[in-house]
């Protein structure tokens, strides 16, 4: 039975992957055993009544007849698994909890059906590849939800990414670290952190899984016959989504554009979003089983082609690639949703397919048998050329701009203290000046001496 403190850091810390909220008992009661028996398909969570999608707490009243309804549903799931439902006072609202532990006779069923967990949603299986994958899965358990027996959180926790995931996920910081780690069900019940919270927490989880990082090759021409670069990064799965970006920036071409005066936008030859959903989709869906292979991410002359272990799994078919989702590692997947890294489920092929499209690329080639693998074209137009130019006119209007800051502060400034407060030579700041009076945005009031600017509105 949950302490009413651990109830409020539940509604605190909001739904996701072992927690779901209900406003009220639904008009069809077997809604809830759906939750219910999705939760003990997957690692065990809590059902909350009388909270909304938003932690906003309303509580509910559930007399005897509506509780003897849910347990006479919840008996319906086979084979039977036993779930306490209670009630708990908090702010003066009545609050109703199911509490579902991770069943040990997986797979339980509701009329049939089997039920899974996806990040923070239910979702029913029930074609025969549906349901072969999922047997698959429970006969080998999902592999973030098995247990890491050496990880010591004192040593081995990155505490500063544990902070950074707290703040993108809205914690409070007066929810502590063991709350949030029991709220999330990292851990097993003897305290045993699970692979997945290795993953996303432990400052070198490829110390415990080798193949668990990211490789970054560059190669010279079309072939892997020249690398330029190889770079592997290890660490967290945010560090590595991070530093695979980075990696990618640097290498491939990226201009700017600045719309008036606000903040310029960086502009990938390959949209930037397109790599976010591929690497996050990798980090995410990848076999971690797979211990031969790793994430790997390909730099050509002319294409990039990022790479995880595993295939497209049997739950999703061919027909229903880019429009469903059933991740490998459910665990890893929810930590990703709170921090909003993925969004619906089964729309991220969707956006990358979206922004290649809309850059006038040719769209991405995707290879689902043994590897997944993601295939972007670059473009074949001089980019660095394109680039260049308008970095180099980014750059003078930010001199223009200078020089329009210094003649408010002072209309007599002279050439030689713009040329010193800039940074460039006179002939830098009589170019600039020349310009800006072409442009009728200023002229100069008497003479070259004791004359003074006028900046025309």
């Amino acid at each position: 039975m949950l302490a009413e403190e651990e109830l409020k850091s539940i509604i605190e810390s909001g739904e996701g992957y072992n927690a779901e909220f209900k406003v009220r008992v639904p008009n069809k009661v077997k809604e809830l055993t759906e939750e219910v028996c999705a939760f003990a398909n997957a690692a065990g969570g809590v059902l909350v009544i009388g909270v909304d999608d938003a932690n906003i707490i309303h509580g509910v009243n559930i007399d005897n007849s509506k509780r003897s309804a849910i347990q006479n549903s919840l008996n319906d799931i086979n084979p039977h698994i036993y779930c306490p439902i209670y009630s708990l006072v908090i702010e003066d609202n009545e609050i109703w909890i199911i509490e579902v532990i991770s069943g040990p006779q997986k797979p339980y069923t509701l009329s049939g059906a089997i039920y899974v967990r996806q990040g923070p949603n239910s979702q029913k299986i029930t074609s025969v590849e549906q349901m072969r994958d999922f047997f698959q899965q429970t006969d080998r358990i999902y592999f973030d939800e098995g247990t890491c027996k050496e990880f010591d959180a004192e040593k081995d926790m990155d505490e500063a990414n544990f902070d950074e995931f707290r703040i993108a996920a809205g914690l409070s910081r007066t929810v502590s670290r063991e709350q949030i780690i029991r709220n999330l069900k990292l851990t097993l019940p003897d305290g045993t952190f699970k692979n997945g919270a290795v993953l996303f927490f432990g400052s070198s989880p490829e110390n415990f899984f080798e193949k668990a990082v990211i490789r970054c090759v560059a190669f010279e021409r079309t072939n892997k016959t020249q690398i330029v670069d190889d770079k592997v990064y290890g660490g967290p799965l945010m560090q590595q989504y991070h530093q695979a970006m980075q990696w990618l920036k640097g290498k491939l071409n990226v201009r700017y554009e600045i719309e008036g005066s606000g903040p310029r936008n960086e502009i990938w030859e390959i949209p930037e979003t397109a790599f976010k959903e591929t690497i996050i989709n990798a980090l995410s869906h990848r076999d971690y089983y797979d211990k031969g292979a790793r994430i790997t991410i390909e730099l050509f002359s002319d294409r990039v082609e990022i790479s995880n272990p595993g295939g497209l799994v049997s739950a999703i078919s061919q027909k229903d690639f880019g429009t469903k989702s059933h991740s490998r590692n459910p665990l890893i997947f929810g930590l990703f949703e709170r921090i909003d890294m993925v969004e619906q489920i089964g729309s991220g092929i969707s956006r990358i397919r979206d922004e290649i499209e809309k850059s006038g690329l040719p769209l991405p080639e995707f290879k689902t048998e043994g590897m997944f693998t993601v295939s972007f074209k670059r473009p074949e137009k001089d980019f660095h050329k394109e680039t260049r130019e308008e970095t180099r006119e980014e750059t003078r209007e930010e001199t223009r701009e200078k020089i329009i800051r210094l003649i408010k502060e002072n209309n007599k400034i002279t050439t030689i203290e713009l040329a010193s407060e800039i940074g460039i030579s006179e002939k830098g700041i009589e170019y600039h000046l020349k310009k800006l009076k072409s442009g009728n945005i200023l002229k100069r009031i008497g003479s070259t001496k004791d004359g003074q600017w006028k900046i025309i509105e």
